[in-house]
């Protein structure tokens, strides 16, 4: 009881805070860094005629990829309504080994410029002797920030606010058309303790180092919907509703080589252009080794479009800094890319978003 309290009631001011600061950063201009940092340059081939989203696109795309009203005007779940008991079920059909990986990262004592400064992340005893320093129980408090870098988490619906290019005056609202609110307890609406108890269902990882026959994908490299496409071919899988759609970037792998670095300017991750396609398919769950969208992002006026829309406007859940290095490694060994997937979410009241503990089973 102590270590959960203690999770519930810590940093939901500094929650509250990240995701104010998250959304104004997200709707500066793409490839600028922090006041006074040098301009980032995104991928040549996101400014191509061909592929080049824009801000007026992304707007088009609020109204015509909306799931708001699809579950009824008091739903904050999103897609994961869609994972359904027949939709767990045949998850768990899925587990022949029952070898089981973590898709977590611990953020306890690790540090890195990578970290995003949202906050500590700490282990202490709860009862020590204020002079001798002896240690009065096994008792433990744990301080998260879930929003860091070094830190596996999924948003909640609320951490993103809408619309885009919102006037002044203009009222600002989350998923499903709720108002947006935040206080120092957290959102109002849609926040982790509205998304349910947790979830079991099919997980598919895209390990798209694996598809390029490379470590890792080099920063800022964008992933297309062909590459997606390309990885169902490999994989011999099809990505569907309900699922949980991971994607391996390497980030971890390039990490544990070459140390830290700014994946948070200069990852690799999903193109703006994906968003249709992920609509189309309607997964559940949309999880990266590092912070889902490509940064820069490629389009001028919004850095993080795939947090925006998938959040705002889809209802898609997101988890940035999964851990996948274990589970690629089981997956290439048994050569399937398919597996249960079990979290829950830390009821969290007014939360912005949970630790994402996931495990695979294969």
């Amino acid at each position: 009881m102590t270590t959960r309290s203690a999770i519930t009631r810590v940093g939901l001011a500094a929650l509250a805070a990240a995701a104010v600061s998250l959304a104004r950063l997200d709707t500066v201009v793409a490839g600028q860094g922090a006041a006074g940092a040098a301009p980032r340059r995104p991928h040549p081939s996101t400014q191509e005629p061909a592929r080049l989203i824009t801000i007026d696109a992304l707007k088009k795309w609020e109204k015509e990829l909306s799931n708001w009203g699809r579950w009824g005007k008091e739903d904050q779940r999103g897609l994961l309504n869609l994972i359904t008991p027949e939709k767990t079920r045949s998850a768990m059909a899925l587990v022949k080994d029952a070898k089981t990986v973590t898709l977590q990262i611990n953020p306890i004592k690790k540090t890195g410029m990578d970290t995003g400064n949202f906050g500590e992340n700490l282990h202490r005893m709860a009862r020590v002797h204020p002079v001798t320093g002896d240690i009065l129980g096994a008792l433990d408090v744990i301080h998260l920030s879930i929003h860091d870098g070094l830190s596996s988490h999924m948003d909640a619906l609320c951490h993103y606010q809408g619309p885009i290019g919102r006037k002044p005056g203009e009222p600002a609202v989350s998923y499903n058309g709720f108002p947006f609110v935040l206080t120092a307890a957290g959102c109002t609406q849609s926040a982790t303790d509205r998304m349910g108890p947790g979830y079991i269902t099919r997980g598919i990882l895209v390990d798209m180092p694996l598809l390029k026959n490379v470590k890792w994908l080099e920063p800022s490299t964008p992933i297309y919907i062909e590459d997606l496409e390309a990885w169902e071919k490999f994989a011999g899988v099809k990505i569907g509703a309900g699922d949980a759609l991971i994607v391996r970037t390497g980030r971890w792998a390039k990490r544990a080589a070459e140390g830290a670095w700014d994946y948070g300017g200069t990852g690799a991750g999903l193109h703006a252009s994906v968003l249709p396609w992920l609509r189309a398919r309607d997964v559940s769950l949309l999880a990266s080794d590092a912070v889902n969208d490509v940064q820069p992002s490629g389009v001028q006026g919004i850095n993080r479009p795939i947090h925006q829309l998938t959040q705002v406007n889809m209802g898609l859940p997101i988890v940035d800094d999964a851990y996948t290095e274990d589970a690629a490694v089981e997956a290439a060994r048994v050569k399937r890319w398919e597996f249960m997937l079990t979290w829950s979410i830390y009821q969290i009241p007014g939360g912005t978003a949970s630790p994402f503990n996931a495990l695979a089973t294969f």
